[in-house]
């Protein structure tokens, strides 16, 4: 079905949107240019990369003192929205003053529009779609402010607005506290590990190769004919592009799957970039560009997988260097990885200690999940006026 215009979408929605009022998106926003220049103040820095593809908010952050070109400045009476490739959806509120990419859209509300409703507006899937149609460049699309200011939409009052973002928000809000105590909890564990695995490890340790604590697989991609974004057959991870907090995201499925990795198995990508990090959600197909391991004398100690492998990044990570264009590291690379094998008896502990904090960790990712799919059924049915909000 093709998507209404903005232009079209008055009369469609006329009639249950009889309060909302057409506006041309300038009027309602404007481009905030605001430059910082080298040498200025030290500030915090977002690039697109620190932006979480879809999720409305950061992944990182950066420093001033690192940038060699200018930059816009923001603060937290804007939002930001990435233009270069606007298909990705790349959008955050701020709550402090930073720089921002030149790639990246400052949008500040006029008048007395709300500016959380603006943020939702722009992040509806809708907008998104309307505002690719009109980028330039084929390889590296730019979203066009003067193409997307002239546009048409319906608009509700700016008291609207407000109780609109508000419904939207405190499913965000949500979202944010369960990825703090993520990150606390996950803090927690590798704190736990670190002491008792690094720092009070003992010299009568034996040393090994990594086969000899765990199994593993190299994944191997289907043909690409099998793929498809419907659903059908298994969930396939090809790398670090699906990988997220924890879990990977589900975008492509196979017919025709090759190496499974099975539920709470450790993936790592094996390909550039070498070594992020996920665990499996569920049986899932693994393409050329993940490795999915699990402890080799007791498969359901997925806890002390995940942390052994994660202290072995500094390893791992060092084959970004090999290979003739990217860096990659093979099956032979990690059969030759060395380990220390700590005592059986302090594994079963740990893993009887961290499994809680890990579990919860796991809870919380699901309920994220769950959250982010209801605030993004919720946004383009409270954006078009389908469900309304009652005082």
């Amino acid at each position: 079905m093709t998507s209404l215009r903005p232009q079209d979408r008055q009369v469609k929605m006329e009639v249950v949107m009889g309060e909302w009022k057409e506006f041309r998106l300038n009027e309602i926003a404007q481009l905030e240019k605001n430059s910082w220049k080298v040498g200025d103040e030290e500030l915090p820095y977002i690039a697109l990369e620190h932006i979480v593809e879809g999720g409305l908010r950061l992944q990182g952050i950066g420093d001033s003192n690192t940038i060699a070109s200018n930059k816009f400045r923001f603060n937290s009476d804007c939002f930001l929205f990435g233009k270069l490739r606007p298909y990705f959806r790349k959008l955050f509120r701020p709550n402090f003053e930073g720089i921002c990419s030149t790639d990246i859209w400052v949008v500040k509300p006029k008048g007395e529009n709300d500016k959380d409703f603006l943020f939702y507006f722009f992040a509806n899937q809708e907008f998104v779609d309307f505002t690719y149609s009109g980028s330039s460049g084929t390889r590296m699309p730019r979203a066009d402010w003067k193409f997307v200011g002239e546009s048409k939409w319906n608009f509700p009052e700016p008291t609207e607005q407000k109780a609109i973002a508000e419904v939207l928000s405190s499913l965000d809000d949500k979202i944010d506290l369960l990825h703090r105590q993520n990150k606390t909890l996950e803090q927690m564990a590798e704190t736990l590990f670190r002491q008792w695995f690094v720092e009070e490890a003992k010299v009568d340790w034996e040393d090994s190769v990594l086969p000899d604590e765990f199994d593993f697989i190299m994944g191997q991609s289907p043909k690409g004919s099998s793929f498809n974004k419907d659903g059908i057959g298994t969930p396939m991870y090809q790398g670090n592009a699906d990988f997220d907090f924890r879990f990977p995201n589900r975008r492509v499925y196979t017919t025709e799957a090759k190496r499974l990795a099975q539920k709470f198995d450790t993936l790592i990508s094996v390909r550039a970039p070498v070594g992020e990090q996920n665990m499996a959600v569920e049986e899932c197909c693994i393409g050329r560009g993940v490795a999915a391991f699990k402890y080799k004398a007791n498969s359901e100690y997925y806890t002390y997988t995940y942390f052994k492998m994660w202290s072995l990044m500094d390893e791992i990570k060092q084959f970004n260097n090999e290979g003739t264009v990217f860096g990659s590291i093979s099956k032979t690379d990690f059969q030759s990885l060395s380990i220390t094998i700590p005592p059986q008896n302090l594994v079963d502990k740990f893993q009887n200690e961290a499994k809680p904090i890990d579990d919860k960790v796991i809870e919380n990712t699901i309920q994220i999940r769950t959250l982010e799919k209801m605030r993004d059924t919720l946004l383009p049915k409270l954006m078009s006026g389908e469900i309304t909000i009652k005082k």
